[in-house]
């Protein structure tokens, strides 16, 4: 099989990396600089100008340039094309916006670092992973048993499948709205000399502070109905901690205290079972 991945960044570099050490070659595409190094870093085996010939097409490119990617080019009659990007309903609302000649899987692989771009790619980021693969009404089967299979040798410890709109659901929760309340955290004049004042908890908080703007404000404002849902949500459960204190209610900060503890205690136990 002949496999290309458009995109050759921390994502697509891994997988690059990732492919090879389970036996699976690939070209790549990327910009020149990056596409080079990446050939001669022996990640990719080639560097791809045409994509008609390829079975395989993984697209780790930002959504608009995915979009861009899978729409402007032409792919072999029967090709899996399979976009690994953070949101999933935009993309496959545009995929099936016209007539393709390939069979289309969303796919999005919950792993990362702080880091970007390929010197900070490497073949163990997926180990122990979960993959969300999207299927719905017109998945084709065979293509989506395909990838799982792929991912499972690749390193990825977790297959998830759910709907494009189920995912982007859950990611506006799980990664993005987690994002973004870190990055606003960190924003408290409280935080200068922060030095030995810390724990593992402000590490925590922390983190993920530093998302690259260019990448992550597209990505926001297409989910950007379900992240506004759960902020809101957040926002609101905020408010009951504030009015607690305010009032200086102890009965009632412990009660919600009290409720947030048995919810984590929930969440763990529902997550064990899986």
């Amino acid at each position: 099989m002949k496999i290309l991945i458009a995109g050759l960044g921390l994502i697509g570099g891994s997988m690059a990396k990732a492919l090879k050490r389970c036996g699976r070659a690939a070209d790549g595409f990327d910009r020149e600089e990056v596409a080079a190094r990446a050939l001669k870093e022996g990640a990719i085996e080639g560097i791809a100008s045409e994509f008609c010939g390829y079975d395989l097409v993984l697209v780790a490119l930002p959504p608009d340039a995915a979009m861009r990617f899978i729409g402007e080019n032409t792919f072999r009659d029967g090709a899996i094309v399979a976009d690994l990007c953070g949101v999933k309903g935009e993309i496959a609302r545009f995929v099936r916006s016209a007539p393709r000649n390939f069979f289309y899987v969303g796919c999005h692989p919950m792993a990362g670092k702080e880091v970007s771009g390929f010197e900070n790619s490497c073949a163990d980021l997926f180990d122990g992973a979960s993959m969300i693969v999207v299927r719905e009404r017109d998945t084709d089967e065979r293509s989506a048993r395909f990838l799982e299979e792929m991912f499972k040798n690749v390193g990825f410890g977790r297959i998830v499948c759910c709907g494009a709109e189920e995912h982007d659901r859950k990611i506006a929760y799980t990664s993005q709205l987690a994002h973004i309340v870190s990055n606003a955290y960190v924003k408290s004049e409280t935080a200068n000399g922060y030095a030995g004042f810390t724990g593992g908890s402000f590490q925590d908080m922390t983190r993920i502070a530093g998302v690259d703007e260019a990448v992550w404000t597209r990505l926001y404002f297409l989910n950007r109905k379900n992240i506004l849902a759960e902020l809101e949500t957040l926002l609101s459960h905020l408010k009951e901690y504030a009015a607690a204190l305010e009032g200086e209610d102890e009965a009632a900060l412990a009660r919600l205290l009290y409720e947030g503890r048995l919810r984590k205690e929930e969440l763990d136990r529902m997550n064990a079972r899986r």
